[in-house]
């Protein structure tokens, strides 16, 4: 892929570590770096700069992030590109990463982001100004598919004491809902069918703007959007879920009964260390509001382990819980301190052996009970999201998000056209292959 390439054009390579909010971050730094005259390319070696948007959310992420520095150090040394990261990391330890990898030429913050094409000059050592282009593009897709994450609001207000996001993320800014449904409507005429709402919580979207209705109001605008099929919601907080977006979640046309909760542990007494609200009951009752309205809707749900205080029996409630949420993805990770929350303070922490020991337990068991799920749905009638035709026709039905929750294969008839990508395909579940599923097409 490339973009408004010349011979003096300056390209730039982007590789994105993390969520899926950093994947839209990175496509609308693209979408400005191309409006002020640069190019993009998918190859480090013929890029001029080499970008690398990076997580700092745990010590896996940042272990992550640094691993692919260096990696890229070796690309960028032997083809005279220059280096730069930007990202969470970046933001949060900016001063430590330009001290300790000289590899890098800089490193840029979020404060950066609206000069970035004028930063990128600058490190590449272009002094004058490069012609801009006609049109000047907001986002530019960096990855080809039907499926695309839209951004909905940044930041965080809330102060769980696991959480290092709202000291380098800022206060949750809601983007206006015309913005995102015009941001909605450009995804379509690049091929997009669905998107999946993001930020750091979604369930406070419009908070800001003194609108309790407004996720309500979004999801509406979104069901009408002509060429979208499927609009999924993510990050939810299940303090905020309310019986109205409930109702708008499984009723709304065009939004998929997809439930994304981050319960984070079900021991009332560990989550309110947790600065959380909620228990074991008060979430399964929550589910059954959900299976209520709809029987076959997705759940998936992410929790920590071995945060500090936790006790056996808070383990074991935590996997009592887990097995009665029928939950199609489950999330588990393993508590790390992080500066600046309140959980660094907090007396009570477990050793790295114990904590590991049981992030390895619960994620065997995680396993085992999403696999187990995933075997219950076979009868069901799906519709398949088609993703790729090559070497089999896979996609994914309306329970599986994108990337981490499984995928369906479709077992197409011999000798019968087959579905282009993006088509949404009427199918029945077979077959589990563990988290995955197989699917026959149902003849219309």
């Amino acid at each position: 892929m490339t973009y408004l390439l010349t011979m003096t054009t300056p390209l730039v390579h982007i590789t994105t570590l993390g969520c899926a909010r950093n994947d839209t971050d990175s496509e609308q730094l693209a979408g400005a770096l191309v409006a002020d005259g640069l190019g993009l390319t998918d190859d480090p070696a013929q890029a001029d700069v080499i970008l690398v948007n990076t997580c700092g959310f745990i010590d896996a992420a940042k272990k992550d992030s640094i691993d692919v520095i260096l990696g890229l150090a070796d690309v960028s040394e032997k083809h005279h590109a220059k280096l730069v990261a930007t990202g969470c990391m970046a933001q949060r330890y900016g001063d430590e990463l330009a001290a300790n990898l000289p590899e890098l030429a800089a490193v840029i913050g979020f404060a950066d982001y609206p000069s970035i094409g004028t930063k990128m000059r600058e490190i590449i050592g272009v002094a004058s100004p490069i012609k801009k282009p006609t049109t000047q593009p907001t986002r530019v897709r960096l990855e080809t598919g039907p499926f695309a994450p839209l951004k909905i609001a940044s930041g965080c207000d809330r102060r769980c004491a696991f959480c290092a996001i709202p000291g380098f993320r800022g206060k949750y800014q809601s983007r206006p809902i015309d913005e995102v449904v015009a941001e909605a409507g450009w995804l379509v005429t690049q091929g997009v069918r669905e998107v999946m709402l993001v930020s750091e919580n979604s369930s406070s979207y419009g908070k800001d703007l003194g609108d309790r209705w407004a996720l309500i109001k979004l999801l509406r605008r979104l069901s009408e959007v002509d060429g979208l099929d499927w609009v999924r919601v993510s990050y939810l907080q299940p303090a905020e879920i309310t019986p109205a977006l409930l109702d708008a979640m499984t009723s709304t046309p065009r939004v998929v009964p997809y439930f994304d909760i981050s319960f984070q542990h079900a021991s009332g007494p560990l989550l309110r260390r947790m600065r959380r609200f909620g228990d074991a009951p008060s979430f399964l009752h929550l589910l059954d509001q959900v299976r209520e309205r709809c029987p076959a809707a997705g759940v998936r749900t992410s929790v920590i382990v071995g945060f500090p205080g936790e006790t056996d029996d808070d383990l074991a409630l935590l996997h009592d819980f887990l097995g009665r949420t029928r939950a199609d993805a489950i999330g588990v990770f393993a508590y790390s301190d992080e500066e600046g929350t309140g959980a660094y303070t907090l007396d009570g922490h477990l050793s790295e052996d114990v904590i590991s020991q049981r992030a390895t337990q619960t994620g065997e068991l995680a396993t085992w009970l999403v696999e187990s799920r995933a075997a219950e749905r076979i009868g069901e009638s799906v519709d398949v999201l088609v993703e790729s035709l090559h070497p089999a026709i896979v996609g994914r039905a309306a329970h599986q998000g994108p990337e981490v929750d499984g995928t369906t294969r479709l077992d197409w008839p011999p000798h019968t056209p087959k579905p282009a990508i993006g088509d949404l395909v009427p199918a029945t579940i077979t077959a589990a292959e563990g988290v995955d599923l197989v699917a026959s097409p149902i003849k219309t």
